[in-house]
């Protein structure tokens, strides 16, 4: 038998080293495998909660793989542990990286933030029509980083999540409905109390607009060149510009049937001839 030119002594260290190595794999393999038990339970329970609770897809996954890194992470120094490695000088290389990788990536992380704030607390979610950091669309996907909005243009707006959750967000869709607010001028010699009647005439026929709470036609301002009637109601989000147009349309015509001008800002200019 050859001896791989090891003397005596060295196979009886080797051996003693052996037998002393044998305890601590055999507890890092049941350390392991129990381990990756107790993770599948966890992230299995975690999936449970999600579900019951009926939050975004996108923040249960990132939840659940996070989770997961973490445990197994964990259980890696765990692992490691047992074979005699010492786990803090470990823990302090997978700070020192974390931290060194979290400086490079502020930005990142300030997105990454604001989308788990986002997916958490759900100030919008997808199909939503918002306004925010300036624009105004339709929320078609929300990821950790990003909100991708569709605009009126057909244009695609990605936002930083960053940004989004640190700022003012008006949710039109969150409600179901919308009060709408039209001012229309009258001038100064028209019969406000006709108005008031054919404008309320034109709401009342319109099938689409809420009657409860009940429309409301008021004065809202003496102008410079015209009398600012208010025309205020409610309807459906689905409904609210197909109504808002045909009001502005119509509300046009039916005034100017009747005899009330709607003016428009206009200057006197006035010449004198100075005498020589």
């Amino acid at each position: 038998m050859k001896n791989f030119g090891l003397t005596k002594e060295n196979w009886e260290q080797f051996v003693i080293w052996f037998w002393d190595f044998i305890p601590g794999l055999i507890s890092a393999i049941i350390i392991l495998l129990v381990g990756l038990w107790f993770i599948r339970i966890i992230t299995r329970w975690l999936k449970r909660f999600f579900d019951r609770k009926d939050y975004d897809e996108t923040l249960e996954k990132f939840v659940l793989d996070l989770t997961g890194w973490g445990l197994k992470v964990l259980l890696f120094v765990i692992v490691i542990g047992q074979f005699g490695v010492k786990t803090s000088s470990l823990v302090a290389i997978l700070g020192a990286a974390g931290l060194a990788v979290g400086l490079a990536l502020q930005g990142s992380l300030a997105n990454f933030a604001g989308g788990v704030l986002i997916l958490l607390f759900r100030p919008f979610k997808v199909g939503d029509f918002i306004d925010a950091q300036g624009i105004q669309g339709t929320v078609t996907e929300i990821t950790i980083f990003t909100t991708k909005m569709l605009t009126f243009g057909n244009q695609v707006a990605i936002v930083p999540n960053g940004k989004l959750s640190n700022d003012n967000i008006i949710n039109y869709s969150a409600e179901g409905k919308r009060r709408d607010k039209i001012n229309i001028g009258i001038s100064y010699d028209s019969d406000i109390k006709l108005a008031k009647e054919t404008l309320s005439d034109l709401i009342w026929e319109q099938e689409k607009i809420i009657k409860d709470p009940a429309p409301l036609i008021v004065v809202d301002e003496l102008g410079d060149s015209a009398v600012t009637i208010s025309v205020r109601y409610w309807a459906l989000n689905e409904d609210f510009w197909d109504i808002h147009f045909y009001i502005l349309e119509e509300a046009k015509h039916r005034l100017e049937s009747k005899g009330i001008s709607i003016p428009f800002p206009q200057q006197d200019v006035r010449v004198y001839k100075m005498n020589t």
